[in-house]
């Protein structure tokens, strides 16, 4: 016997317009080929090979299928060794399991186990009174009893013994439950519990159909509204996509997959007509999971919701689908509906006509810019390239990228050069903090200074946070001088979250409240902070002057990030913008060198020299 996961990686690597055309004249036409049908011995080409959905077909005698059957058929061999000589043209070696594996494959019992499970949830939905709930649910999303079914369906009763003991009586013990992940233990003494109560199950299967996982869908108030099967050598759910098993022979023949947000989705897409649909399962599309699809098709349609959330994921997913070379665009559904709600009220044809206007997944996102005015004014103008420019980068199609880059040149007025120089250096450094005042006052002292001035590089980053601290103990050390720091800086000056936290806090409950009354408010983090500060009182020599130097160094920091905002923004700026630019870097870096003695005195940095 060869196995199946074989067979379909011989099937996948098969030249099958190279291995038919040995036996039939093929002509290329269109994006298939054509020739004289050897079954029925035409002469005219009605005979017409796929490479793209790896099948052939016969428009007069319809015969079809895949390379395989047209060896058995035209050659007369049996299908085993059909598969290895395909196998042999293709480089791959094709091994009979009889005699190279001794006994089943290893996984057997616990796809066995998984597909009991299935067979029993579905029992308890349909014909026990404990899937009532779920019954008067799947009636209320208008989900029939035949659609249910094929889709196997069930659900997982709340009692903890029903499940199990159901398992147990047919042989499967705790310790099979165990490693499939459908009881669960918190830890090694205590009793064994169910992984999934009171929940809708969705049986999840591999590509070749074995059930190795659920999704459970929570019926009433508790979290995750969604769960999935835990991690096991069978299930892991970035290497998977839902109802991919129903949908491969689908997604060859439309040539184009719809990659929905959730199984509901899926499963209304499908029950009304269209069933080239898969879904990834509460997780960000990954890289296996575009390689798995790749196999069948290079042309996505994302389908998700159109909420903050959907049109991340949907971009998300849009640039790893880019990476790995697929032509991506976007279905929009009228606003208040998803897949789900959308194919139950409009069916196939509305579907087919919202799939027929999706547009590409780079030009949806100038779309979504566009209409929020990020392109109208110079900051928005940066901001909005920084969201499109990913996307580039992520293009691994020349033709496409260079589309994209040419396209939001277009949409913001910025030059190609500029634009690719971008794309350059970013695609060549990993991520890193914005460059210090130095680098920046450095780089544009030349356009904006006079003869005679000179930058003085003050390195700030870092040494802020000390500042906050100092800030913040302080005022606990002595609470009189809240209100005077607060006039001065406000909590959106600190960037550390303990920090920021406890100087709110403090404001809020005013100066004469109690410690105590401040610490309510705090997350148990944020007391302990409070504590290391009160109880290390070393270095707190000069407060008032330890106050002004702190305070400084915030100012610096605010001036510090302005002065790179306006080297982001510089390059994307017309003439009269750049000059504006120009001449507030040179105000911003006189204006944070008049203030770097006295900040530089109390917090020095190793290894560093300030000027």
């Amino acid at each position: 016997m060869i196995p199946d996961e074989v067979v379909e990686q011989v099937r996948e690597a098969a030249d099958i317009v190279g291995i038919i055309g040995e036996y039939v004249p093929l002509k290329r036409t269109g994006a298939d080929f054509r020739g004289p049908c050897p079954f029925h011995q035409g002469t005219r080409r009605n005979f017409s090979v796929s490479p793209a959905k790896r099948m052939y077909h016969c428009f007069v005698c319809s015969e079809s299928g895949d390379v395989f059957k047209f060896l058995t058929k035209r050659l007369g061999m049996e299908w085993p060794e059909a598969v290895k000589l395909v196998g042999e043209k293709s480089g791959i070696e094709v091994v009979d399991t009889r005699v190279r594996r001794e006994g089943p494959d290893p996984r057997e019992p616990v796809w066995e186990l998984h597909a009991t499970a299935a067979a029993y949830f579905q029992k308890v939905l349909w014909d026990e009174a404990a899937g009532e709930t779920a019954r008067a649910y799947l009636a209320e999303r208008s989900v029939s009893r035949a659609v249910a079914d094929d889709f196997g369906l069930g659900f997982a009763p709340r009692e903890i013994g029903l499940m199990r003991s159901y398992l147990n009586a047919l042989g499967f013990d705790d310790a099979r439950l165990l490693e499939a992940g459908l009881l669960a233990t918190r830890d090694q003494e205590s009793e064994p519990r169910p992984r999934f109560r009171g929940r809708l199950m969705f049986p999840i299967h591999d590509v070749l159909g074995r059930n190795v996982g659920f999704g459970g869908r929570l019926l009433g108030p508790g979290e995750p509204k969604y769960l999935n099967s835990s991690e096991s050598p069978v299930f892991s759910k970035g290497k998977l996509l839902y109802a991919l098993n129903r949908s491969r022979n689908a997604i060859r023949r439309a040539d184009r997959a719809l990659i929905v947000e959730g199984y509901f989705d899926a499963l209304r897409v499908i029950a009304s007509g269209i069933e080239e649909v898969v879904a990834p399962m509460g997780t960000a599309f990954t890289e296996v999971q575009a390689t798995l699809l790749r196999k069948y098709s290079h042309n996505v349609f994302l389908l998700y919701d159109s909420d903050p959330a959907g049109l991340k994921a949907t971009f998300r997913a849009g640039d790893e689908l880019l990476r790995q070379g697929f032509s991506v665009r976007v279905v929009t559904l009228p606003s208040g509906d998803d897949p789900d709600s959308y194919a139950r009220a409009h069916g196939t044809a509305g579907l087919e006509a919202q799939i027929a206007s999706a547009v590409d997944v780079f030009d949806r996102k100038i779309q979504i810019l566009d209409r929020a005015g990020w392109f109208g004014e110079l900051q928005k103008k940066r901001r909005a390239l920084d969201r499109l420019l990913p996307t580039i980068r992520a293009t691994s199609d020349e033709i496409m990228r260079d589309l994209y880059i040419g396209r939001a040149s277009e949409v913001t007025g910025v030059n190609r050069e500029i634009l690719l120089r971008e794309l350059g250096t970013r695609s060549r450094e990993p991520a890193q903090e914005p460059r210090s005042v130095s680098a920046v006052a450095r780089e544009t002292s030349r356009e904006t200074a006079s003869p005679g001035v000179r930058p003085r590089p003050i390195p700030i980053r870092g040494r802020a946070i000390s500042a906050e601290k100092e800030l913040v103990r302080a005022m606990l050390q002595q609470r009189s001088r809240a209100e005077s720091i607060a006039e001065r800086v406000g909590p959106d000056s600190f960037t550390n979250p303990n920090y920021k936290a406890i100087f709110a806090a403090m404001l809020r409950a005013g100066e004469e409240a109690p410690l105590e009354e401040v610490v309510a408010s705090l997350r148990a983090e944020d007391v302990m902070v409070i504590e290391d500060l009160m109880g290390d009182a070393a270095g707190y020599v000069y407060p008032e002057r330890t106050i002004e130097d702190s305070i400084s160094l915030l100012h610096a920091r605010e001036i510090e990030n302005r002065m790179y905002e306006i080297q982001r923004l510089r390059p994307i700026a017309d003439a009269a913008q750049q000059e504006r630019l120009d001449a507030e870097l040179l105000q911003l870096n006189n204006e944070i060198g008049r203030s770097g003695k006295g900040v530089a005195k109390t917090f020095r940095i190793p290894n560093r020299t300030v000027h």
